[in-house]
């Protein structure tokens, strides 16, 4: 599931976006959409990995019975889309480079998994020390 969303990453950023990636799967394992942070790409700072990947998904009657998995912990917003929808389990490949809304995620019963995986920390730090002026941008400092 993790290299659905790590690989929507590196395409962002070949894209010359931000290289975060998400994608949505039925627990089951059926992906139902994955989508990467699209800001630079579409000029609009709305898209954020997890709601491309989420928008991509498609209607269903509830989400409790799905798993966001991010390839970087969910900022504010992102994870008040999880909430929302009521989203019943996130994977996050890290949380070095940025530290988002999973612990109150977890404290409002969302199963929360971060595997600190080293591939998505180094691309995402990596992406951090070439163009911080971005990266702040894209976090609202």
């Amino acid at each position: 599931m993790l290299l659905t969303a790590f690989n929507e990453a590196v395409a962002g950023a070949k894209e010359g976006g931000i290289p975060i990636g998400a994608a949505l799967f039925h627990r089951s394992g059926e992906l139902l959409g994955s989508g990467r942070n699209r800001r630079v790409q579409d000029d609009d700072a709305s898209v954020h990995a997890e709601t491309d990947a989420f928008r991509r998904a498609g209607r269903r009657r509830h989400y409790r019975d799905c798993v966001m998995v991010t390839t970087l912990s969910p900022c504010w917003y992102c994870s008040g889309l999880v909430r929302q929808f009521n989203i019943g389990a996130v994977v996050i490949g890290e949380a070095s480079n940025f530290v988002g809304g999973h612990d109150w995620l977890a404290e409002l019963g969302v199963e929360v998994l971060v595997l600190d995986d080293p591939a998505c920390t180094e691309l995402l730090g990596s992406f951090i020390s070439e163009h911080p002026a971005l990266w702040n941008e894209d976090i609202g400092e």
